[in-house]
């Protein structure tokens, strides 16, 4: 039997690949310098403002024990919050990281989901683990999570609670009703601080339902409360998520 005849090979300019979108030289990559440092990076140890809006919000979690937090999405609503709250705990200002999102699913039904109730809720509470392990790393994370210090919980178990001494980060609130948002904001218990982060314009719920637009504008009167509004300027993914939400 004969051999198979081997291919001849190809040119080196063959072999190589030319990237639909050449690396830019220059401007801010989130991601760092290199694939190198992105690989040996465990976790953030700081993190710095983006932009007038980002600054204003982390200014405002700082001064004021109730802040809500509403623009478009990548302003850095979530991550922010979750920075706060981090830095919070690290200081010493509060015993506990309380984190909280609605299960509403993204016009799509996924079904009936196995396991137990964590299991059920991990795809719904995936962003906040992700921006939680890029802040402590993944180890110091489930350590924290195992003793009780971090705390992720459906907004359906928020009901009778009073949060004391603890930092309360209310994700995604504008899949929240008007009830539901009254409900959580009671939860603020002492020497606790609250963050609700979401944008009334990209709800999942039926139109008229969410209730974060109309808490927002009734809570801009109450002293003590920071109502902070980012725009398409504060957006720090790709620069197409801020042209596209100009026509969107």
């Amino acid at each position: 039997m004969a051999k198979r005849q081997s291919k001849p090979a190809s040119s080196s300019s063959d072999n190589k690949v030319q990237p639909l979108f050449p690396r830019q030289t220059a401007g801010w990559d989130p991601l760092g310098a290199s694939a190198e440092e992105r690989r040996d990076q465990s976790y953030v140890r700081t993190v710095k403002p983006m932009s007038a809006g980002q600054a204003l919000l982390m200014q405002a979690i700082k001064e004021h024990n109730l802040t809500l937090a509403l623009g478009p999405a990548g302003t850095g609503k979530t991550y922010l919050a979750i920075s706060s709250a981090v830095t919070a705990l690290e200081k010493g200002e509060v015993d506990r990281i309380v984190l909280s999102r609605p299960a509403i699913e993204a016009g799509e039904s996924i079904g009936y989901l196995p396991g137990d109730v964590n299991e059920k809720m991990a795809p719904f509470l995936r962003p906040l683990y992700d921006a939680l392990s890029d802040r402590l790393g993944a180890k110091r994370l489930k350590a924290m999570m195992a003793d009780g210090s971090i705390e992720i919980a459906p907004v359906g178990y928020m009901r009778g609670r009073t949060l004391n001494n603890a930092f309360v980060v209310i994700d995604e609130a504008q899949n929240c009703t008007y009830a539901q948002i009254k409900m959580l904001l009671t939860r603020l218990g002492w020497h606790s601080t609250m963050v609700l982060t979401g944008d009334p314009d990209q709800s999942d719920l039926l139109p008229g339902v969410s209730g974060l637009a109309d808490i927002a504008r009734r809570l801009e009167v109450v002293d003590g409360i920071a109502i902070v509004r980012l725009a398409e300027v504060d957006i720090v993914r790709h620069p197409l998520v801020a042209s596209m939400l100009t026509v969107l």
